[in-house]
């Protein structure tokens, strides 16, 4: 194989987790590189479903080193209880899996600070989980977060927990039945926290470097998706972290050139969750149909996600800002009683036609979406299909649109949930 970087391509919830799972076979060290427990991927193995938050998917497979990087914000609790669930269910996972020492860590104040701002933002809140991951970023931005490192220096981690504390607590004054937060029970329960993850920190940069050189492959997981990212997505209803796979050097601590792919993971159609404008959204009974038979609710949250049609200007935008070098289309199954499939192509502003993403947010949320309109393949199924020969001509049809909108070739198809349910080409 070769050191490749998998990220998303729209709003998330793209299907990264089943890639990164099958792409493992042939990997020998996974990586995550940003996002927290706000991110949930999904992987189905025989019928067994598989929810990881923090854990790269990798982890599924036996002797392959799974990385959690320091672009990742890590809440221990709810990494300690991903690692015993996954051996509860029989799945290994001392010896192989590390966590950056670098890595920031989400304090209860975080969660407490997530939740009071967007209810403050009343009808212009974001759309986040609540679990602190913005505020976990902000700290480590205006350089107040505290490092898996530090609850292994309990000196360094009181002090500065004492100082975040203090200036949280003159916070939470401002907020009606909200006790003072008190440091020292804090402290205690994060070194306990210290103490059950010390045998995963480890100098994962190191480990990845040495990988390299050593002539394995690494496989790049990325959490959420390119219009999530900070940067260049439809920002303020974004994430907090670098969702493109440039977020991979920084989150990993790697250079540009070790990397020989990017491959851009995309739905047949487009979904998001939360707020924010998102142009081919359909309201309508398709849109629900999508959704349900897409099982479209979200794997950490569960809450229902918005469908539309597939748009190519989101795609173009994604294929520039990561350097795509392949796509991968995922839930091509979910179309398969369509007699019509819709693409957006443009979006209308006023007077104009737009074919680039506007970064500007009043101009997007003023577009309507330009379609045209493809042949669907209704009365053939592609679900479970494992040959690109066996696909309908119609869905091989769809897919050369698709390669031929956005000048990359689609390396594999996603016909199923389950693992085996996949098409290289």
């Amino acid at each position: 194989m070769a050191n490749i970087i998998i990220v998303g391509t729209q709003w998330g919830d793209e299907g990264k987790g089943k890639i990164v799972d099958c792409l493992t076979e042939k990997s020998n060290v996974v990586a995550r590189y940003q996002g927290g427990h706000n991110a949930g991927h999904t992987v189905v193995i025989g019928g067994d479903k598989f929810i990881l938050h923090l854990i790269p998917s990798g982890i599924l497979h036996k002797d392959k080193m799974c990385i959690i990087g320091n672009g990742v914000v890590v809440d221990p609790l709810a990494l300690i209880t991903e690692i015993d669930e996954l051996k509860a269910r029989g799945i290994s996972v001392t010896g192989n899996l590390k966590v950056s020492k670098n890595a920031h860590l989400i304090m209860p104040y975080h969660v407490l600070l997530d939740g009071w701002k967007e209810l403050k933002k009343g009808s212009k809140k974001i759309g986040t989980t609540g679990r602190g991951i913005g505020p976990c970023y902000t700290d480590k931005a205006s350089r107040a977060g505290i490092k898996m490192l530090d609850l292994f220096w309990p000196g360094q981690f009181k002090e500065k927990l004492n100082t975040n504390i203090a200036d949280i607590n003159c916070m939470l004054e401002q907020i009606p039945d909200v006790k003072k937060l008190d440091a020292d029970e804090i402290y205690n329960k994060y070194i306990s926290y210290g103490k059950q993850l010390e045998p995963y920190v480890d100098d994962t940069d190191i480990t990845i470097d040495e990988a390299i050189k050593s002539g394995k492959n690494v496989l790049f997981e990325g959490a959420q998706g390119t219009l999530l990212d900070v940067d260049h997505g439809t920002y303020p209803y974004v994430t907090s972290s670098s969702a493109t796979a440039g977020g991979a050097m920084t989150g990993l601590g790697v250079g540009p050139k070790t990397i020989d792919e990017v491959y851009g993971v995309a739905k047949a159609y487009t979904t998001r969750v939360g707020e924010g404008p998102f142009p081919s959204e359909l309201t309508d009974s398709t849109g629900e149909s999508l959704r349900e038979k897409g099982a479209e609710y979200g794997a950490t949250t569960g809450r229902a996600r918005r469908c539309g049609w597939l748009d190519f200007v989101v795609l173009r935008h994604a294929v520039r800002v990561n350097g795509l070098t392949g796509l991968i289309i995922t839930k091509l199954d979910i179309l398969d009683d369509m007699e019509k499939i819709k693409v957006c192509v443009g979006y209308k502003f006023r007077d104009a036609l737009l074919r680039d993403f506007p970064k500007e947010l009043p101009v997007l949320e003023g577009c309507t979406p330009v379609y045209e309109e493809l042949d669907g393949w209704r009365g053939s199924s592609t679900a479970g299909v494992r040959s690109y020969d066996k696909l309908p001509q119609k869905a091989k049809d769809y897919i050369g649109v698709i390669e031929k909108t956005l000048g990359v070739p689609v390396v594999i198809v996603s016909t199923g949930q389950d693992r085996d349910d996949i098409i290289y080409r």
